[in-house]
Formats: structure tokens, sequence, C-alpha cells
């Protein structure tokens, strides 16, 4: 994903409600229970309802103080648009601890929603990120007014678990989107796990900086990357499943299954940290026909570049869909470092898009990066919960 920080619909994050009511204005009811609308800022506790479906009607910011929770089998509808989002920042928390029976819902107010339609998740932490010096921040993509980063690796954001996250990613410009799930900064005290993104534009998952580790990811037909990791990040991603299923296409100009980046766009190589991060049992699987045209094949299964060191194991790209490079590790705003490690079984029966290659290290010599027989990736069991069929 590209960044350019702009400060366009900054309005629409600072929208003073709570939660929206139609009640009396000396009416001291929860307004949770009212119209159950959420809406603007929480400053304090909020705890939802799981009996009762709510919407998601414009930004909802989770203020420093403020907690959101949200039982197990919640369903949250949000409103089309760009600005209809969820956003944790700094110093605030959310609580969204599903179960597999139970699992919550973020998903489109309306049927036969596509990808695009809402925002989408977005977390704000604490953890360091690349940047001129120890501490840096940075400024969130889709309101630069909520920055995040700094210096506690271990800071905590909350909990998200048995979470699935439909139809989200919305784009004011080009330039300026969400993602499914976005990570600014957040810290290893956060949990993540047993996460579902369906249908997002642009990324399912992107990190930007920060330690925190994600544990069972599926990503089914995101437009853009399934996995994205940026500015300094070095947590860990174990169990992710990406999926380009029969009947997709992209809009991009270079879907891939994992891209790397050490630092932010490629313009700070002498920033500190650069990403170092690892990912471990991993599959991509491309569903879709064969097809070489521009929109229905994958550009790199795996793209590492811009200083970043990624260790990555027991990885299987499958399925019947085209790819070009396997693995590329070059760009000409620098490539991966040399300690970069990939072990990789290619087990994918589509063509090999004209001019790719199953490693491009550019003219570097790369030991630890290796095609490879033997690799099961990801254990598709784990994602029953998901009700999606792998």
């Amino acid at each position: 994903m590209k960044k350019f920080f702009i400060n366009a619909m900054a309005f629409c994050a600072m929208s003073a409600a709570v939660l929206s009511s139609c009640s009396n204005e000396n009416d001291p009811k929860d307004p949770t229970t009212e119209e159950n609308t959420l809406s603007g800022a929480i400053t304090n506790t909020v705890t939802l309802d799981a009996t009762k479906e709510y919407t998601l009607n414009g930004t909802v910011t989770v203020e420093e103080g403020g907690e959101l929770v949200i039982p197990a089998g919640t369903v949250i509808k949000c409103k089309k648009g760009f600005s209809n989002y969820l956003i944790v920042l700094q110093g605030g928390k959310i609580n969204a601890e599903g179960t597999a029976e139970k699992p919550i819902t973020f998903t489109a107010a309306e049927t036969g929603a596509k990808s695009g339609y809402w925002g989408g998740i977005i977390i704000n932490g604490k953890a360091p990120i690349s940047g001129e010096e120890a501490g840096s921040t940075g400024a969130t993509e889709v309101n630069n007014a909520y920055a995040y980063g700094g210096t506690n690796a271990a800071d905590n954001s909350g909990v998200l678990k048995y979470v699935k996250i439909e139809y989200a990613g919305a784009r004011s410009s080009a330039d300026v989107e969400h993602n499914g799930l976005t990570l600014n900064g957040v810290g290893n005290g956060t949990k993540i796990e047993n996460i579902y993104v369906l249908e997002s534009a642009d990324d399912a998952i992107e990190f930007f900086g920060g330690t925190v580790n994600v544990n069972g990811l599926l990503a089914v037909n995101p437009d853009d990357d399934m996995f994205d990791f940026t500015q300094g990040y070095a947590g860990k991603l174990s169990n992710c499943y990406g999926i380009w299923a029969e009947g997709y296409s992209s809009t991009e100009e270079d879907p891939r299954g994992i891209e790397a980046d050490g630092n932010l766009d490629g313009n700070g190589p002498d920033h500190t940290p650069q990403s170092n991060f690892t990912v471990e049992n991993m599959t991509i699987d491309l569903r879709l026909a064969n097809n070489t045209e521009e929109g229905y094949y994958m550009h790199e299964a795996i793209k590492v570049r811009r200083g970043a060191t990624a260790t990555i194991t027991n990885a299987l790209l499958t399925g019947n869909g085209a790819c070009k490079d396997i693995i590329d590790v070059t760009d000409k705003k620098g490539n991966a470092t040399t300690e970069t490690s990939i072990s990789l079984t290619n087990a994918n029966e589509g063509t090999r898009v004209e001019g790719g290659v199953d490693i491009n290290s550019g003219d570097e010599t790369y030991p630890s990066i290796k095609i490879e027989a033997g690799n099961t990736g990801c254990n598709a069991d784990i994602f029953g919960w998901t009700g999606y069929e792998i």
C-alpha cells in the first residue's frame, strides 16, 4: 500500500457523540441501548450487548482511557463509505473476544456488498516504528490527526479474537485507503488471534511497525496484498492462509501474497529500526482460473525489499492461478537484507507469467532463500469457525 498522508476526512473522526441516541437530552439511559448505532468518541468503558445488532455509522474512535467491549457473538453492520470505520487510538483499548462458536462479525450494512464497502478496523499503539530516531511516531493514513508509534514494545491495545471483518477497505483516493485490519505501531501486549478478513479492498492486513504477534489469519480475496509489513515491523505472523477464489480479479497494479518493506515507502533507508519479522506456517492458495492477463495473476508470491529482513518458514504456494515471480527480494529503492531466510514449497500449477523467475535476487546472494519440497503450509482446519470452505 502506498502512503501519502493528508488531512482529508479529519472532521469525520472528531464527531462528538459516543453512540447516537433518540433519547431526550435529560434521559440518563445508557446510549448503547438507544438505536444501537455506534458513532463518535468513546472516552470511558462502553460494553455492547450480543443480543442486539449494531450499526456502525460514522467514525468510531476509542480515545485514550476509553475501552470498547464487544462480547462473543456480536454483529456490527457498517454503513457504506470511507468515513465509516473503527479506530482504537493510543491509550485506548478494544476487548473483542469472540469464540469459535460465537465469533464477532463486522460486515456491510446491506446484502450484496463488495470489497471497499466500508472502512475497516485500525489500532494505533505506542510500540516502535522506523524513523529518524528512537521513539518516532507516524500519522494514520486515513486521518493525520491520529498518531502511532513510540518506545513501548509491550504496549497493550486490548484483544481481538475470533473476529470476522467483511467487505472493508474503502478509499478516498488511490493513495488514501483502508485495509481490512490496520495495525499501526501496535505492541506485543495486544492479543490478536483467529481473524478472518473477507473481500477487503487494498490489503487484508497491514502492519505499520510495532511488535504485535498475530496467530490464525484467513485472508480471502483481498484486492491487493494478503499480508503486508512495513515501517519497522518486528513481530510474528503465524498460521496464515491467503486465498484468491474462483472468479477473483484485482484492480491493483501489483497484488502479492506477502509485501514487506523495511521502512515506509522505501523513503527511510537510514531509519531505525527496519522491519525484521517472522512468518511461519503460511499458505498462498490461488484457486482462480489460470490466466496471465493483468488483474488475474499474482505478481509475486513473496516480495521482500527496501531493507526488510524476513524469516519465513513452512510456506506453501498452491492452486491453479498464474504467478510471475515466486520470490522477489529486489527493488529500485533497496533490496531485502541478505539475512533474509525463506523456505517455500511451490505446488502451484499455474502458468509462469512471461519474464517471471523462481527467485529474483538481483546481483546479490541469498544463501537462506530456498524453494524446496516438504512444506505443508498452514493447517486449514483451524479456520472451520469462519464458515468458509477451504
